[in-house]
């Protein structure tokens, strides 16, 4: 998103899955950027986050894919990697600047105009479905929303072949729009 307002020239089309696009309460992102304080972060990503982030790992996927179930390949290739420090800085710094973005961008996305597909679990639990997928598309006034039903945030995981359709569509949108110019200037 950030990418396409800065440079639209360069985008075609978008796919947007289980976005987080306007500012909210969030406790988890308040929580979670520990490891991006400077010094006391490096302690924290080296010491105590790694062994927090096992010790709750499994209520985490379960809230990340609820309803569906976790998927296996997921679970056990993510884990490890997600423990490292350098993943917990990195992610911890991405959620400590979750809401400043989506704050400094929301007022922006009326100006896209390249084809936009918002695909999003109607169960997601970290993201409202409503007030963020459904209220993006009704800002981006050539956009289309598909609301996958009993999936949660992972849609890009267990509804994959959604999401495929999703790119599809942002693909076939994005060519009908470059035809569509290139007839305009013949």
């Amino acid at each position: 998103m950030a990418f396409a307002l800065r440079y639209p020239q360069a985008v075609s089309a978008l796919v947007l899955a289980s976005g987080y696009y306007y500012p909210s309460a969030r406790a988890d992102a308040f929580i979670q950027s520990g490891p991006a304080i400077p010094v006391v972060g490096d302690i924290l990503s080296h010491t105590v986050a790694p062994f927090l982030v096992r010790l709750i790992w499994p209520l985490l996927m379960l809230k990340l894919f609820g309803p569906a179930p976790v998927s296996r390949t997921f679970d056990r290739f993510t884990r490890e990697l997600a423990v490292r420090p350098s993943q917990l800085r990195s992610g911890a710094a991405e959620a400590a600047l979750m809401i400043p973005d989506a704050f400094a961008a929301h007022h922006e996305y009326a100006k896209l105009r390249m084809p936009v597909v918002i695909i999003a679990g109607e169960r997601d639990r970290f993201n409202d479905t409503e007030r963020q997928s459904a209220r993006l598309h009704r800002d981006v006034r050539q956009s289309t929303f598909h609301c996958v039903r009993n999936v949660g945030h992972m849609v890009h995981h267990t509804s994959a072949g959604d999401v495929m359709s999703a790119i599809n569509e942002a693909a076939a949108a994005a060519l009908d729009r470059e035809s569509g110019a290139l007839r305009g200037t013949s």
